[in-house]
């Protein structure tokens, strides 16, 4: 399974790519996307279209995982950021990829074991991971997080795991995956 994996930003948008290859994660590639300097709001949406695009066609990957908005503090930065968003989801689902959203907190938990992990935290263990010889820029170490944390929950999403705790089983559930549609 190859997974493409999308942090939305309105300045920078980062992607990350990976593949599970005989039961170990293996990378591919990541990036940053950004429009140059003084772009309109339209021109980095179209540069944000066309990069993921291209990386689409790129690696071909068979699903994308895109973190989920969060609801901001700020109307107009939401507003702003859901239509960069946009544009991410129109060049997947241009490519006829099916769509998995994970909320952050659900992302950095896969990845570090706590929701409120730190980028540097984030970016250390993505690192680790996927045996890269130095930490990606946060942008992309979000969007590599993404696909990890599809490409190992990803196929389960929806079973749950058991543990022993004090004698007792409880079940914990996996990060469930929303289908965008």
């Amino acid at each position: 399974m190859r997974v493409l994996g999308i942090d939305p930003g309105s300045n920078a948008t980062g992607f990350g790519v990976v593949e599970r290859q005989a039961g170990r994660l293996v990378w591919l590639a990541h990036g940053t996307l950004r429009a140059p300097r003084g772009a309109t709001l339209a021109q980095r949406l179209a540069t944000l279209h066309d990069g993921l695009a291209e990386a689409i066609s790129m690696h071909r990957p068979d699903v994308a995982a895109v973190e989920r908005v969060f609801v901001a503090s700020n109307p107009h930065a939401a507003l702003i950021l859901g239509q960069a968003r946009g544009a991410a989801l129109v060049a997947v689902a241009a490519a006829g990829l099916p769509v998995v959203e994970y909320a952050a907190t659900e992302i950095k938990r896969a990845i570090a074991t706590t929701g409120r992990a730190r980028k540097a935290q984030v970016q250390r263990m993505v690192a680790r991971l996927l045996e890269l010889s130095s930490a990606p820029q946060t942008d992309a170490a979000d969007a590599l997080a993404a696909a990890i944390c599809h490409a190992n929950a990803g196929p389960l999403a929806g079973l749950g795991t058991t543990a022993r705790r004090g004698g007792r089983r409880r079940v914990r559930s996996l990060p469930r995956a929303r289908v965008a549609p």
